[in-house]
């Protein structure tokens, strides 16, 4: 009995338990927001809808996702010449991944396709996305602390902003050393036989900080960011709320990404509806109708993205389950 005690401690949380969780808390979301939302009030206005602007919405969506693309290869430029239009494929792989497994697992995905097929190493690819990361929540950041000067913002997430901000804060630190301390880094790396992964990580977060094309890859982060304002703005419009503008497109972006920061079920369904109305309540919009239209805003963003990534797996030829089992299989092992 006690040996079978020690096994289990050994294996740790079993691979359900992750996912589980995932979708409680999607279905658990789910039934907060619809749980007295009056379906045959809301209904109508769907039939009011102006479809031009969630066509720009759709169009707009499809370029923030080339804009990543953009962005991964200016981050990878120092180490190798990646076509664009195979990184966009990998981007809407790794979407698709995403949008049907929980826990995010098309980040990995997308990272094992992008070293397959350049030629790259595995753990410098993930330095690549790690770095995304980082100008991801800089820019976040910045972005919550102009929301907070225009709104009273709850409190939970002011905390999750400061949490946030902490992570930032400690991967610059670590991110920095690596630039400019990168035999440091390695020494103190090598002492612990654990952390001996990471010592790829540092030689490509070395080789591409120190290039031009990082502070390009920054700027263009904060594109990539104002680009997914675009189709929130235009989801809005066309759902027929014509006061609000641009700015408040933005402040819901943001909570909207503060939300949906840890990963979750897929495609964060719930997760993304409890936000948005949230976002949109923050903004006086009513709350029928903010429930309906974090309903219409999941289903324009979800929809094409399922398209382009079935389109994107179909020409690889690939299938996502073993695509799955091959990126985790790279992640724990620490592979090249």
């Amino acid at each position: 009995m006690a040996e079978n005690n020690a096994g289990e401690t050994k294996r740790g949380m079993p691979d359900w338990a992750g996912p589980a969780l995932a979708y409680g808390i999607s279905l658990g979301c789910l039934i907060w927001v619809y749980r007295d939302f009056d379906w045959q009030a809301e209904l109508p206005r769907l039939k009011h809808i102006h479809w031009a602007w969630i066509i720009l919405a759709v169009v707009s969506d499809v370029l923030v996702y080339v804009c990543q693309a953009w962005r991964w290869n200016l981050l990878l430029t120092p180490i190798a010449n990646v076509p664009l239009g195979r990184s966009v494929q990998a981007v809407y792989i790794g979407l698709f991944a995403n949008e049907l497994l929980p826990l995010r697992s098309g980040e990995a995905i997308r990272c094992y396709l992008q070293s397959l097929w350049s030629k790259i190493s595995f753990p410098v690819v993930i330095s690549s996305a790690l770095l995304e990361r980082f100008f991801d929540g800089l820019w976040l950041i910045a972005g919550f602390a102009c929301t907070t000067l225009l709104f009273d913002v709850n409190r939970r997430l002011k905390y999750g902003a400061g949490v946030l901000a902490l992570l930032v804060g400690v991967l610059a630190m670590l991110l920095i050393f690596a630039v400019h301390r990168k035999e440091e880094a390695h020494d103190a790396l090598s002492k612990h036989r654990w952390l001996s992964v990471f010592r790829h990580l540092v030689e490509g977060i070395h080789a591409m900080g120190r290039s031009r094309s990082f502070l390009h890859a920054g700027l263009a982060s904060l594109l990539y960011l104002i680009l997914q304002v675009v189709p929130i703005y235009a989801m809005m419009r066309g759902y027929g709320l014509e006061h609000l503008s641009f700015a408040h497109a933005g402040v819901v972006l943001v909570i909207l990404r503060l939300g949906t920061v840890v990963p979750g079920p897929p495609g964060n369904i719930g997760v993304f509806n409890f936000f948005a109305m949230t976002a949109l309540r923050l903004l006086g919009v009513d709350r029928q109708v903010a429930k309906g239209l974090s309903g219409v805003m999941f289903f324009v963003i979800t929809v094409p993205l399922l398209i382009g990534g079935c389109i994107a797996v179909a020409l690889g030829g690939l299938k996502i389950h073993e695509l799955r089992h091959k990126a985790h299989s790279h992640m724990r092992s620490g592979k090249e």
